[in-house]
């Protein structure tokens, strides 16, 4: 079954209000930056996303929180963005963060088919016990808390009991890929895009270099795609860094 889609425009066009989206990346890296822009294109706003955290200022998913377009994230990392520390403050944005590796999990539960695990991470803090704001009233006071989770003892050690996600949509990126949406991720970009993936009832890729795959090199097989766009040089070569650094040169003896 041939997969590629000749546009992300074209790939986004289904993604209605309110839709609820798990995106790949972390920080900049492996952000699906051609779909996000593509959907901000479209105008569709009330998203819910669930990504490791919400891009920078303006960049990666920043560009739809800058344009009002999300209504919750699920995630572990505000980072740099303080746009999105302030839409959390001031109430217009409603956020659940829960522990990275326990993320991670969630997604790859729901990619799955297992609907709920335990984990130790959390136990005895406010994640299992409940009322870490998610939403604030615009004068800082909560709106609206966690509620307390299922904690259980197996052999003596207490576990809390997380839910597995499973979203309309995904939105990732790839090195490379197949026509039949095999994927290969690039180093640090094989972070959360194939737990992403996974978790998408619809899943989409853009994929930098499309072409035939050996399957030994499969990170991802085609079966959790949907959708393969493939990027133009120019496209593929956008790739941002959230903090660029320069190491003093190294003075000779």
């Amino acid at each position: 079954m041939d997969k590629v889609v000749a546009s992300a425009t074209e790939a986004v066009a289904d993604v209605g209000e309110g839709a609820s989206l798990a995106v790949g990346g972390f920080g900049l890296s492996g952000v699906p930056s051609v779909l996000i822009r593509a959907l901000l294109e479209r105008g569709v706003g009330g998203l819910h996303v669930v990504s490791n955290n919400c891009g920078t200022n303006g960049r990666g998913l920043g560009e739809l929180l800058a344009a009002g377009r999300i209504a919750r994230v699920t995630g572990s990392y505000v980072g740099e963005n303080k746009e999105f520390a302030r839409q959390y403050l001031a109430g217009e944005v409603e956020v659940e963060l829960i522990p990275q590796g326990t993320l991670a999990e969630r997604l790859r539960a729901g990619g799955c088919g297992i609907p709920a695990f335990y984990t130790p991470a959390g136990v005895g803090t406010m994640v299992a016990e409940g009322g870490l704001p998610w939403r604030h009233h615009p004068d800082g006071s909560v709106a609206v808390a966690s509620p307390p989770k299922e904690v259980r003892e197996f052999d003596g050690v207490p576990y809390v009991l997380e839910r597995g996600i499973v979203t309309d949509f995904a939105l990732v990126r790839a090195a490379k890929g197949d026509a039949y949406g095999n994927l290969v991720f690039a180093k640090a970009a094989r972070n959360f895009n194939p737990l992403a993936a996974m978790a998408g009832r619809v899943t989409i890729a853009e994929v930098e270099e499309l072409c035939d795959l050996d399957p030994d090199e499969v990170h991802l097989p085609g079966v959790f795609v949907r959708r393969v766009v493939p990027l133009t040089p120019e496209q593929a070569a956008g790739k941002g860094v959230e903090k660029r650094t320069v190491t003093p040169a190294v003075k000779e003896a």
